[in-house]
């Protein structure tokens, strides 16, 4: 399986995260869905990128040395034609000019997502080990802190309950004509819980935004920090 060639290449390194195509493929191999997405090293092939996955697209900021994208300015989320594709990719460089020495390996462009915005966390406790976090996504889980914890592994009952415990239940059971699906969102905090028991070598994970709609839970962004040798 990739997952521990990616785990081994990082630590080889002298890494303590992944980089963010690396995480996006170790998801994928564990079979957890991700935004589609194509990786673009200069303007043209952003280009190509967004005509090639179709608008509204999102560009992210591709370096090892910014770990909150939006806070460097290296987030757009809502691009519609390439004339958005342009300019965003030259509001991110602007804004790297302003915070070097940061190294610049291009951008991720993917597939705008809609739904419930949620979010799935994974830490580790020096006295109790792995514990996975579920709670409302985005910039909201910061300024709600709505969330649920359980101690890894977890089952089924479990990521049920974690799901019903936060404030904002009622926007994935259905409010106003929006709904989310709780069974994918069950399966994908199981698979999170038994990702960490199989590779407990991953110390932290983030996935926020985790977009929750009728056709399923897909990752939006991720990272993953992994212990040193």
């Amino acid at each position: 399986m990739r997952i521990h060639n990616i785990l081994l290449k990082a630590r080889e390194e002298g890494r303590d995260s992944l980089f963010y195509t690396e995480a996006k493929e170790l998801l994928a191999d564990w079979g957890i869905p991700t935004a589609p997405s194509k990786v673009a090293r200069n303007e043209g092939e952003a280009l190509h990128a967004a005509r090639s996955i179709g608008f509204p697209v999102v560009m992210k900021i591709l370096s090892p040395d910014v770990i909150h994208k939006s806070d460097a300015g290296g987030v757009f989320t809502d691009l519609r034609s390439e004339a958005d594709v342009v300019e965003a990719y030259a509001s991110i460089e602007k804004s790297l000019n302003r915070i070097k020495p940061v190294r610049m390996d291009g951008v991720v462009i993917e597939q705008k997502l809609s739904g419930v915005e949620v979010s799935i966390g994974v830490t580790r406790d020096r006295q109790f080990g792995h514990v996975l976090m579920f709670g409302m996504g985005g910039t909201l889980i910061e300024l709600l802190k709505d969330t649920s914890f359980r101690l890894i592994p977890i089952e089924s009952v479990d990521a049920q309950e974690m799901i019903k415990e936060i404030k904002g239940f009622p926007l994935i059971e259905g409010y106003r004509g929006e709904k989310g699906d709780l069974e994918s969102l069950k399966g994908l905090l199981l698979k999170v819980s038994h990702l960490i028991v199989q590779y407990p070598e991953i110390i932290e994970m983030d996935m926020n935004p985790v977009f929750n709609a009728p056709s399923g839970s897909t990752g939006a962004d991720i990272r993953i920090m992994i212990e040193r040798k």
